[in-house]
């Protein structure tokens, strides 16, 4: 049902360089770079990231919220040492039974989740 997803950031190189980190551990590549957004997908954009100069962190309470499938638990594993290693802050415990996720801050604060859900 969604296509793809954009997200504002106020530094577009600071930016991709996360993401292509934490989106990578998914199996997403910068597929299109142009002066004010990049696009990575694996085989078409699905999430891109627009340059909005002076745009202030995002604030908790923005309620925005962006949900990424993974594979695997391994995967789940990656994407967040991905972004621990590129700034994020740790771990979030989940309760949930059989969902197994991790829960990120972009540089700007936009709040982003990798998840699976293992049949064991």
């Amino acid at each position: 049902m969604i296509d793809h997803i954009s997200v504002g950031v106020s530094d577009l190189e600071r930016s991709a360089t996360f993401y292509e980190a934490t989106l990578g551990a998914l199996g997403l590549t910068r597929i299109v770079t142009r002066p004010r957004t990049i696009g990575f997908g694996k085989a078409y954009p699905e999430f891109w990231i627009n340059l909005r100069e002076g745009m202030p962190h995002v604030p908790p309470e923005s309620g925005v919220h962006i949900c990424l499938r993974a594979k695997t638990t391994a995967e789940v594993d990656a994407f967040h040492a991905a972004a621990l290693s590129a700034g994020s802050p740790g771990i979030r415990p989940h309760d949930r039974v059989r969902y197994y996720a991790a829960f990120v801050l972009d540089p700007d604060g936009n709040r982003i989740e990798a998840v699976t859900f293992p049949a064991d």
